[in-house]
């Protein structure tokens, strides 16, 4: 996503300067080409005018649909997004608030409860495991093809996004917010932002057998992980299946 406030002709060109070349030279080269044979009188590559404002509509029409599609699709990742974060920011704030003493036959001491809220590090490890799985190139994509276009693709994608090709910033992000007995079997899992979504869970589970949440908050905080849930479908439909 280009964050920038200005797209300016700079970034243009190292975007799509390469496109804009070629296709450049086509619409002069071939338009010269064709009037050069009308003015010598050259009939064999005469070029009707019905089958050419046929053609243009329909692609007038297509590149309307397709921008459309475009900003659809923006629109509802922009969505998504918000609700990723008033989530993760109700997740936050319900976790240190819900886990307490209030119902628990014995209490446990405040440096305890602050590790326990601690783990709410663990949903920021969420975060960077989903941003990694829907970096994961399509078939349809430029990168799929080979040769120049997928050299090309490579290349955008290093200039233009963080850690987007190698994805280095998730491997090293990653461990800092999974706890070390959890790390190895989240990262291999297939999918690892649902394994740890699950974790969370989990964690949920055996904070009610302590008595640390009630039943009113253990489903409340379920939940919101269930939001998480329903938020990732959204964000990931062209990646495989996992379970």
């Amino acid at each position: 996503m280009f964050v920038k406030k200005n797209f300016g002709f700079k970034e243009v060109m190292r975007f799509s300067g390469g496109h804009l070349i070629w296709l450049t030279l086509w619409t002069i080269v071939v338009p010269s080409f064709i009037e050069t044979l009308h003015y010598y009188k050259i009939e064999a590559f005469k070029v009707p005018w019905l089958p050419v404002s046929l053609v243009g509509t329909a692609v007038a029409f297509y590149v309307g649909f397709k921008n459309n599609s475009s900003y659809d699709r923006l629109w509802k990742a922009r969505k998504i997004w918000g609700a990723i974060v008033n989530s993760s920011r109700m997740w936050g704030s319900n976790v240190k608030g819900y886990v307490s003493n209030q119902f628990s036959e014995k209490d446990i001491s405040e440096v305890e409860l602050r590790e326990l809220h601690k783990k709410i590090y663990r949903h920021i490890g969420w975060l960077y495991s989903l941003r990694s799985q829907l970096l994961i190139s399509t078939p349809w994509e430029h990168i799929r093809q080979g040769g120049m276009m997928q050299r090309q693709t490579e290349k955008t994608m290093k200039g233009f996004g963080v850690g987007l090709f190698e994805d280095y910033v998730t491997k090293e992000e990653l461990p800092q917010f999974l706890p070390d007995d959890e790390i190895d079997r989240l990262i291999n899992a297939q999918n690892t932002a649902t394994q740890i979504v699950d974790q969370q869970a989990q964690d949920l589970k055996v904070l009610r057998s302590r008595n640390l949440i009630d039943d009113f908050r253990h489903m409340e905080l379920q939940k919101v992980l269930n939001d998480f849930y329903t938020h990732q479908g959204m964000a990931e439909p062209r990646l495989k299946s996992e379970h």
